[in-house]
């Protein structure tokens, strides 16, 4: 919901570090590892306790998710190069709520089984819809000029990424806003359903 009020605010400093990056040679599915190492190791950080730097991990992880695309139109967006940033992104999105599993896994485990589950079929509903949408020569730039027809949804990358923030900063809040996060994810899943059934059947 917040991904386009985002953008707009962060797109031109995003575009400045890109065209830096670009002459320095990096390339956009470098960019893209390097986000998913940092949000790895901001999981594992997170794992042992170590909110804050978990937290510093996580956001330089998601400089990186809104670098690479702006690196990639710089040196030529590829198909491989879409497909590994949206594997890995949800790679990210799994792994951090895996980290406050492990941290606790008495007081995590079961809200952290929810998120991951309304995680996942959150996601299978949105590649779905691209392929679908695909199949159908449909075209949306509502999220920017992406490799795959993105559907907007209640939760999308901004509120996710303020829910890890929030988890990071209280941590005894977890299992809370593991619930709420899924229920709002469910939700935009449940929404997507919806258009998928007015458009396609």
């Amino acid at each position: 919901m917040l991904d386009g009020w985002a953008r707009n605010r962060i797109d031109p400093g995003i575009s400045l570090l890109a065209k830096a990056f670009a002459r320095a040679g990096v390339r956009a599915n470098a960019v893209t590892l390097a986000g998913l190492a940092l949000g790895l190791a901001a999981a594992g950080l997170i794992a042992f306790g170590h909110f804050l730097p978990g937290l510093v991990m996580i956001l330089a992880s998601r400089l990186c998710d809104g670098l690479d695309g702006a690196v990639a139109r710089i040196h030529g967006k590829t198909d491989f190069g879409g497909y590994l940033d949206i594997v890995l992104d949800f790679a990210f999105y799994g792994a951090v709520p895996l980290g406050f599993i492990m941290f606790d896994p008495s007081a995590n485990a079961v809200a952290g089984g929810f998120l991951l589950l309304a995680f996942y079929v959150n996601g299978a509903s949105f590649l779905a819809y691209a392929v679908m949408a695909e199949r159908r020569g449909l075209e949306t730039d509502a999220r920017g000029d992406k490799s795959l027809f993105f559907t907007t949804g209640l939760a999308e990358a901004t509120e996710t990424l303020i829910v890890f923030v929030l988890m990071c900063l209280f941590p005894a809040w977890f299992p809370v806003l593991a619930y709420a996060f899924a229920a709002v994810t469910a939700y935009t899943t449940l929404s997507r359903i919806v258009l998928a059934a007015r458009e396609f059947g």
